[in-house]
């Protein structure tokens, strides 16, 4: 019967094992440090003693001591008397006795919820049978070995006490020569047990393992709002004040109202005792702080969890600050003004699109988009009446030179609405509405002052395609970047804002710490753009025709001085190159009888100068005289040809320049062979040109109206 028993008692606690993970919670919470208890058992021996007994029962009282690391398991011991009573009749008294016994074993206890146990128990002991009525001369006895394995169902109405219910079997084996009453015996039984501890869910026991000290969080902006998730808003620190260490700790901030879940701020694996840390603090707020006005205040909570001698234990800790709108800045760092840069506003497209649309007929080609991008843009501002005005609270001057003063800066939107702004207010509209069209910019401070920049993505040894003057640009990582005071919109040209732009910023070349260039793009990466309920302006953007008067005069005047330095240039060297690139410029930009006269200028220097010859063919072209333009070419093939130079540079210009001339003239067959010669010598031109081999004005797209599809023109020499 052992045999049987045992494994049984085996895979019973095998299988509540596999429910600890589940209920592990439960075990370390509630567990206790010692149980006393009573037990009555009813019993049912499996044999037959061959004598009538009235009442088989065990009455016993047990300890409980759950091992301080493992609670599902706990030593125990017992001790008890076991009676048999027989009826008084027929000599059967004489088998009436009392087993008096102790029992030491081990047992295991799974905790399904607070109130419910389910668990097992194995003991072994000794025992001594006293037989009072078998001997009249003396009272007989006899030892006997006891093993007993049984389960156990508890319920607890409360932490200390326990109520169960435990079937067992008993086994009992005589030492002595009487061995009548060994065997099995079938039991259950009923107990009560008191725990000795504190319930972990009463008031005074709730666990504070923790100190918070030296908390802070300053004041806070919405318009940062990305810039809180990796750099911190505040400190916390957190000391460990009990004489053991403290494990598992996790530490989040959370804002109600303000946040979907907790900003987790640090994880510690330990705690020594009497240690402290100090922990940054991180906030990812949602788009609710974008709808604040003014300055709000807030309480915030620091919310700590961890295991405090195996039992989870939470301490949370309110700290208090103020939530600035999204208006607001301090500028202890410049790169924040990036935050107020918002080119996905769809208002700003709407009009950004309306500005391009105003000039479109009169954009000069071959000059730098950007830089006619920023005209537009400046004179449309112009046009709708935005005007300059010093912020009355917070002058930029006064701001700028303490980190400390709260400043305001006017989201683009609403300073469309209001058309006034300051400095601030104009730079982060402007550079929106360029950012708006893809056009890279910056802003600029001086001691007192900040102002937009712009690429213009011309390379920086080619000023002069900008300005003829080298100082009126700013090289930066190769590019030349114009700057633009924006206090100037609505009272001056454009190219009086530039030129005061690039003065402001060369009065401090020696100076270069009151210097300062920031990227909207690269500050962006730490400074994101506010978030916004985007709502219709009703605004009102003005003529388009006044718009692109102010355009058109400043473009051709700033086309006339580039134009007018080649020439002087030209004129002063009387070198044919010159004159060559002079009417290249010239061409480029719009000016085909100055670049006509130009070319022609450079052949009469030298004849069987092939450059000019070629760009007078691209000249034809441009204005539509494709006739024209094929017999220029064709004698430029010609010459290549007889000079051995077929497979020049220039001549795969040429067989290209060709091709495009005679997909023009709709003639695609001729077109298609040429374009084959020339990706022959130069395969790199397959994918770019690849519409000049197919058949049918239909097939130009976008790729035929490129900068890359337009025809080529000649410079320098093979």
């Amino acid at each position: 019967m052992v045999k049987r028993v045992l494994p049984l008692f085996l895979i019973f606690t095998t299988v509540v094992c596999f429910s600890q993970d589940n209920a592990s919670n439960y075990n370390d919470l509630y567990k206790y440090n010692l149980s006393i208890g009573a037990e009555y058992q009813n019993l049912t021996p499996f044999t037959d003693y061959n004598t009538d007994f009235n009442m088989y029962y065990d009455i016993s009282a047990v300890t409980r001591m759950p091992l301080p690391f493992l609670p599902v398991l706990y030593p125990l011991v017992q001790a008890g008397l076991i009676q048999f009573i027989t009826p008084e009749r027929d000599n059967m008294e004489k088998w009436q006795h009392t087993q008096w016994y102790g029992l030491i074993g081990i047992g295991y206890s799974n905790r399904f919820s607070k109130s419910f146990e389910l668990g097992a128990e194995i003991a072994g002991g000794i025992g001594e049978v006293v037989f009072p009525k078998l001997d009249p001369e003396q009272v007989r006895g006899s030892t006997n070995l006891i093993a007993s394995s049984g389960i156990r169902i508890a319920l607890d109405p409360s932490y200390n006490m326990s109520i169960a219910i435990h079937p067992s079997v008993k086994y009992l084996y005589s030492l002595s020569p009487l061995k009548r009453f060994n065997g099995f015996i079938y039991s259950v039984g009923f107990s009560g047990s008191y725990r000795f501890g504190e319930d972990p869910d009463a008031p005074r026991a709730i666990i504070r393992s923790i100190k918070f000290t030296k908390a802070s969080i300053p004041s806070l902006f919405a318009a940062m709002q990305s810039y809180y998730v990796k750099h911190p808003i505040g400190k916390i620190t957190i000391t460990n004040i009990e004489k053991f260490n403290i494990n598992d700790i996790d530490v989040s901030f959370y804002q109600a109202g303000f946040m979907d879940s907790p900003t987790k701020a640090a994880t510690i694996t330990s705690l020594a005792p009497g240690e402290e840390k100090t922990i940054d603090l991180y906030a990812t707020f949602n788009e609710e702080v974008f709808k604040t006005e003014g300055t709000t205040p807030l309480t915030g909570e620091v919310k700590v969890s961890y295991l405090s001698r195996r039992k989870a234990a939470t301490q949370n800790f309110s700290i208090s600050y103020d939530l600035y709108d999204k208006t607001a800045l301090t500028w202890d760092d410049n790169n924040k003004v990036a935050a107020f840069i918002t080119p996905a506003d769809s208002a700003l497209r709407n009009y950004a699109s309306f500005i391009r649309q105003s000039a479109k007929n009169y954009i000069v080609k071959g000059f730098s988009k950007p830089l006619q991008m920023g005209i537009e843009v400046f004179y449309a501002l112009k046009e709708i009446g935005l005007i300059y005005q010093v912020d009355p609270t917070s002058p930029f001057t006064e701001a700028q030179g303490n980190p400390l003063t709260v400043d305001s800066i006017s989201l683009p939107r609403d300073t469309l609405k209001r058309l006034t702004g300051d400095c601030d207010d104009l730079t982060v509209l402007y550079n929106s509405l360029m950012e708006t069209v893809g056009i890279e910019t910056a802003f600029i401070t001086v001691p007192g002052h900040i102002y937009s920049a712009f690429n213009t993505q011309i390379p920086s040894n080619s000023y002069k395609l900008v300005h003829p003057d080298k100082r009126m640009t700013l090289s930066i990582n190769g590019k030349l970047w114009v700057p633009v005071e924006i206090t100037m919109i609505g009272t001056k040209s454009f190219l009086d804002a530039w030129r005061t732009g690039i003065e402001e910023f060369r009065e401090f070349d020696n100076d270069p710490d009151n210097q300062g260039i920031y990227f909207t793009k690269k500050a962006q990466e730490i400074y994101r753009p506010v978030g916004l309920r985007e709502t219709d302006l009703g605004l009102q953007y003005g003529s388009k025709a006044n718009i692109t008067s102010n355009y058109k005069n400043t473009i051709e005047s700033l086309v006339d001085l580039i134009i007018k330095n080649y020439s002087e240039t030209a004129a002063k060297t009387g070198n044919k190159r010159s004159f060559n690139r002079l009417g290249i410029i010239a061409a480029k930009y719009g000016r085909y009888a100055q670049a006509q006269k130009a070319f022609n200028q450079a052949l009469s220097m030298d004849r069987n100068y092939l450059n000019p010859i070629i760009n007078l063919g691209s000249v034809f072209f441009l204005k539509e005289e494709y006739q024209n333009a094929l017999r220029g070419f064709h004698t430029a093939e010609e010459r290549l040809l007889k000079t051995g130079r077929q497979k020049s540079k220039t001549y795969i210009n040429v067989l290209l320049n060709i091709s495009k001339c005679y997909y023009e003239l709709e003639n695609y067959e001729k077109a298609a062979a040429y374009f084959a010669k020339a990706s022959a010598l130069n395969p790199s031109l397959k994918k770019r040109y690849s519409y000049l081999k197919k058949a049918g004005a239909s097939s130009r797209g976008a790729e035929a109206n490129s900068p890359g599809a337009s025809v080529l023109f000649t410079e320098g020499e093979e």
